[in-house]
């Protein structure tokens, strides 16, 4: 790829130029929010056909107990991960070992596979089916039938790069002997991805011998390939580290100002909206701070479980630490899942098989839950331990300070804290109590209360709910039922009687129903206890009654005041977007 003036004017800029650029293109796509991925590392087979100068991950089937990891092992490693509240097994191997070694081949035949990829396949899917953890597979270069396939049981996959440098492979260079470190096999793997739709995460390796010109030629055909397809949700810049027992253990390490430059160039080459990584073992973590300075928004996968088998001399950092990193240089740190939120959200790009776990995961905006509790569950819910020492950041400092100051709160503004997480969602829960003790006082309300489900026969059908039955649903959580009256009126007596002073009645919006069915019900209750207070009817309930009743909305909502309803439940007025 030949590069123009501009190109060559972005790589030699100041570095001080290049990372308030990146700087403030981070901010606009990102905010203040830093991303990484709790996981395990699941070593599925160290033997590899490739043979590069730094990599200390492979090694010849001497050296291994086993050439592959048993799928007993596999589940073992997702178990523990997800005991410890991971949702990445990531999955690392080398490049078509059984092409190199008989070992493999011996192996593979054995036990029924008919090719690595064949194995990984089947490994990913027993993680996702046994243990609900996120395969994210990373095998290398592979063909487009094997993106396929790998799809299917991994909501993400990768494949670094590393260099476009084809002088690299050359006899004393760091992929001489390694055939599937090619540039046309990297670059035919990535495009390949895109046409499957894959959500795929690459990168660069910094300080094996390429330049600057060769590290930008890179950039600009991952940024080239993600505007064909859209599939690139992440971008790693990896700097080199020397490691004993390689070819490469006397080579410099990577210049970390050359570093801090690769870095801030990516996030310019790349735009705003693409997530930048930067693995945070591989700097000291007095450095951490400059790499946000550069750009990043995402630490990648960090896991308190297993070690970075490739780079295994650099343990990952305690999640505290890093958090503390984070916060100090004004930002917070979230968890993701393997697969980023731009896609995890979107049908299209993840696979029918993998998207209940996938949606299980995750929150509403598509990053890792922080709880495994849910509405109905048998989880003990969270509880909220507000510190004194709490310092909000960015757009929610502002929001909040607007509150404080008794501005009205707006759209945006709400999302905003919705979106808040770490410090500021404690900065948040304290600003809520504050405000609740100066209205309200700490005094705690609660009614006592009859609910009344009169009918869970419904002509809606709505895919979250799992109340209401049709005559074809006989078979799914219990029988259709219809309450007559006489029954509404004898729970409605049975509730007074108990110490009830409200009356709570929902149901399903039957076929049967016309308008006057909920005015003649609420005629009902006050008949046989005219002092309850009805709170009744749902936002879809008194919606169909006055559209069956052919009457204006306000009109209909007058006459069920009029028969004794007194309050609406908000329940069923769900935000559909």
């Amino acid at each position: 790829m030949a590069l123009n003036r501009e190109h060559l004017d972005l790589i030699n800029a100041p570095l001080s130029d290049l990372l308030g650029e990146a700087s403030r293109l981070r901010d606009y796509g990102h905010g203040h929010r830093m991303t990484f991925s709790p996981k395990v590392f699941i070593p599925l087979t160290m033997l590899c056909r490739d043979r590069c100068g730094y990599c200390t991950f492979a090694k010849p089937p001497a050296h291994l107990e086993n050439p592959y990891l048993g799928l007993d092992e596999v589940i073992s490693i997702a178990s523990k991960g997800r005991q410890s509240g991971c949702f990445e097994a990531l999955f690392t191997l080398g490049e078509e070992p059984e092409e190199r070694y008989p070992a493999a081949r011996d192996w593979l035949t054995a036990n029924g596979y008919s090719s690595t990829i064949d194995y990984l396949v089947a490994a990913a899917g027993a993680v996702l089916s046994e243990t609900g953890m996120l395969p994210h597979a990373n095998p290398g270069a592979i063909s487009e039938a094997e993106l396929l396939r790998l799809r299917a049981v991994s909501p993400s996959q990768g494949m670094m790069i590393e260099t476009l440098a084809a002088r690299l492979g050359e006899a004393g260079g760091p992929h001489f002997g390694a055939p599937d470190k090619t540039p046309e096999r990297r670059l035919a793997t990535l495009e390949a991805a895109g046409r499957a739709r894959v959500p795929f995460t690459t990168g660069i390796l910094v300080g094996i011998g390429e330049t600057r010109e060769e590290r930008l030629e890179a950039l600009l055909a991952i940024r080239d390939s993600h505007a064909r397809h859209g599939h690139v949700q992440e971008v790693i810049v990896q700097n080199f580290l020397p490691k004993p027992g390689t070819s490469m253990h006397r080579s410099d390490p990577c210049d970390y100002d050359e570093y801090l430059r690769t870095v801030a160039t990516a996030r310019i080459v790349l735009g705003s909206a693409m997530h930048l990584q930067a693995p945070p073992n591989l700097s000291d973590p007095e450095q951490l701070s400059a790499l946000i300075g550069a750009g990043i928004d995402d630490w990648g996968g960090v896991s308190p479980v297993t070690p970075d088998h490739v780079n295994p001399e650099r343990p990952w950092p305690a999640l505290n630490a890093l958090r503390d990193a984070t916060e100090a240089a004004g930002k917070s740190l979230a968890p993701r899942l393997t697969v980023y939120p731009e896609y995890a959200l979107s049908d299209d790009w993840i696979h029918p098989d993998v998207r209940t776990a996938v949606r299980r995961a995750s929150d509403s905006e598509g990053l890792a839950r922080d709880d495994e509790w849910s509405a109905g569950s048998n989880e003990t819910p969270p509880v909220l331990l507000v510190s004194s020492e709490i310092r909000a950041s960015g757009a929610v400092a502002e929001v909040i300070a607007g509150v404080e100051a008794g501005e009205r709160v707006g759209f945006d503004e709400i999302v905003t804290l919705l979106e808040a997480r770490g410090q500021n969602a404690q900065a948040v829960y304290r600003l809520a109590d504050a405000l609740r003790r100066e209205i309200i006082g700490d005094v705690v309300t609660f009614v006592r209360n009859r609910n009344i489900n009169y009918t869970n026969i419904c002509t809606f059908k709505c895919r979250f709910c799992a109340f209401s039955k049709g005559p074809l649903s006989l078979n799914l959580r219990g029988k259709p039922y219809m309450l007559g009256v006489e029954e509404i009126q004898r729970r409605v007596i049975e509730g007074v009687e108990c110490g009830a002073t409200e009356v709570c009645l929902q149901g399903g919006i039957h076929p049967d129903f016309d308008g006057d069915y909920y005015l003649d019900l609420a005629r009902a209750v006050k008949e046989v206890a005219p002092s309850i207070h009805i709170h009744g009817f749902t936002a879809l309930e008194v919606t169909e009654g006055a559209k069956r009743l052919g009457m204006p909305l306000k009109d209909y909502l007058i006459l069920a005041k009029e028969a004794g309803l007194a309050t609406l439940p908000g329940t069923a007025a769900e935000v559909l977007d």
